[in-house]
């Protein structure tokens, strides 16, 4: 009997390492070279006064993560498929055109971590960003791009030097435990833009859409839907629980000196701690990782999520002349996102924390989508969203809309002053 237990459990944990995958690549890939940033500049300028904000960002990032997942593996179609089969042509475009804009600021925002993270070594950005974008574009349209994505999310692992620092750097956890009960908010432009860039990089719109099309590339069965939730939960709370590290390392190394992050050495200097003087190569090699990881994934991500949306032909296999729109907005994402930072003087820490901010503005009209696809009987069935989850996403749009608006009004009283 014993034995026969052992077998069953050991079949179901291969088919669990089989399907799990879609949860953990997105959330990981979410710890991208902006999202480094916007955590590292949480810590070095407030501490740990934004550490609140993750109790209930885990929350909402489980549960949009689990109704994109259920959505694909119900319908069996993409985000963007199932809002032009549901919405229309003209909505599409519109929303496709909004994550096209946002996802390119994202996509300028992984090449500026790769150039902060090399110029560490004081290597210019006039030869590293060039040979990047030549070499992603090279290894997806022309390698095995699974296989690269494996291996840069087994490289992920040095994020977790982020726990180790923040544990080592002895920070005051009182402090840490009473920031991360009681919220503490200021009624400024510079917080209110960081609290929504921290949910822009948590929770970013682009992953929604990358999410759906990797469990539905997967062809899982409803029947076997536990497995997928399992692997969104993991995903959440690894990621989730690196950024929260990430904070606590800033605010306990960087804030408590007074040092602000302006450049990619600032920011190296939380994994002080840990690493002592070799904590720039630690952090230039955890950086460089994080953003050839999304910068490899982001730009097929937009293209074929575009493609999938407005109906054209799409696959890296193609040619030109099969997928011109495919093939050709790929293509263009690359060189604008490259060369928006080889722009003199580009201020890379900047890019990276405004491309999240945008994402947090964004978000809930993604998030409305969602709701709306994921409450429609006729799509879902029995598997439509319950009242809890229900009420914590459109709460959400709510909040966020809020924040957005009083982040707009207060930058408009700052210009007009």
């Amino acid at each position: 009997m014993r034995r026969l237990i052992k077998k069953i459990d050991g079949k179901k944990l291969l088919f669990f390492l089989s399907i799990m995958g879609p949860g953990l690549i997105t959330a990981n890939v979410d710890n991208d070279a902006a999202g480094i940033t916007t955590y590292s500049v949480a810590g070095s300028h407030y501490g740990y006064a934004l550490l609140w904000s993750f109790i209930p960002m885990v929350f909402l990032l489980i549960i949009v993560q689990e109704m994109v997942a259920r959505l694909g593996v119900v319908t069996g179609k993409g985000l963007s498929d199932l809002i032009r089969e549901e919405y229309g042509v003209k909505t599409t475009v519109f929303v496709m055109a909004a994550l096209l804009i946002t996802n390119l600021g994202t996509c300028a925002a992984e090449f500026a971590g790769l150039a902060a993270s090399l110029e560490i070594f004081g290597v210019s950005r006039y030869v590293t960003v060039p040979i990047a974008c030549v070499v992603i574009w090279f290894l997806v349209v022309h390698g095995n791009y699974r296989t690269v994505e494996k291996v840069f999310l087994g490289a992920c692992i040095i994020y977790f030097s982020y726990i180790l620092s923040g544990f080592m750097a002895k920070p005051d956890w009182g402090e840490v435990a009473r920031h991360t009960v009681y919220p503490t908010f200021y009624m400024n432009a510079a917080f209110i833009g960081l609290l929504i860039g921290m949910v822009g990089t948590t929770i970013s719109p682009w992953m929604q859409f990358y999410q759906q099309a990797s469990i539905v590339e997967k062809q899982v069965r409803i029947e076997d839907y536990t497995y997928v939730r399992w692997d969104v939960i993991l995903g959440c709370l690894m990621a989730s629980t690196v950024a929260f590290f990430i904070v606590v390392a800033c605010g306990a190394t960087l804030h408590i000196n007074n040092i602000l992050i302006h450049t990619a050495e600032d920011a190296a200097m939380a994994l002080t701690p840990l690493a002592g003087g070799f904590a720039n190569i630690l952090f230039a090699i955890g950086l460089t990782n994080a953003s050839l990881f999304a910068a490899t994934i982001l730009p097929l991500s937009t293209t074929y999520t575009i493609c999938e949306g407005m109906g054209w032909e799409a696959g890296v296999n193609k040619t030109f002349q099969e997928a011109p729109q495919f093939m050709g907005l790929y293509t263009g994402l690359i060189i604008l996102s490259g060369g928006f930072i080889l722009i003199p003087g580009a201020p890379l820490i900047k890019i990276m924390l405004v491309s999240q901010v945008i994402n947090g503005i964004l978000l809930p009209f993604v998030l409305i989508f969602i709701l709306l696809l994921v409450n429609k009987k006729r799509l879902m069935g029995p598997y439509v969203n319950g009242r809890f989850s229900n009420g914590i996403a459109w709460g959400a749009v709510v909040i966020l809309v809020f924040l957005s608006g009083a982040l707009i009004v207060d930058v408009i009283r700052q210009v007009l002053a």
